[in-house]
């Protein structure tokens, strides 16, 4: 696994504990073993990305309530919704990743730690907030 997949997968399980406790993002990150023992461009890149997101959530959610149609964010899979806002920020504020390459690792990811169900979901919501928000590059 890249070092880029591990920090993802650091990334969401903050996230997760983040969206689930509410617990502050300096606690998180201090308190979260499995990152401390990263290699530090892991840890620097899990890092960015888990606080970027939490930093963007008002805006990243509003994007993802735009483009599920039918589906409240509070009913969503939490491993679904804070990997589709991973992907988000990323779209957003991480040039240097290719779009598709920032949904591919979202899917695999989600292959691991979501749903049997969760990979086609996320790469829908996605896929229609690149076409919508013109992203795509």
């Amino acid at each position: 696994m890249g070092a880029r997949r591990k920090a993802r997968e650091l990334a969401l399980q903050m996230l997760y504990q983040h969206d689930m406790s509410g617990n502050a993002p300096e606690m998180i990150v201090s308190t979260f073993e499995d990152l401390q023992k990263s290699k530090p461009n892991t840890r620097e890149f899990a890092t960015k990305i888990f606080k970027g997101t939490v930093e963007n959530l008002e805006k990243i959610d509003g994007m993802i309530v735009q483009q599920a149609d039918n589906w409240r964010i509070e009913r969503m899979a939490v491993v679904d919704r804070n990997l589709i806002r991973m992907a988000i920020y990323e779209f957003l504020y991480e040039n240097d990743t290719p779009k598709l390459v920032i949904i591919d690792e979202a899917i695999e990811i989600a292959k691991r730690f979501g749903t049997q169900k969760s990979s086609q979901f996320i790469n829908g919501i996605l896929d229609g907030i690149l076409k919508r928000y013109n992203l795509a590059s």
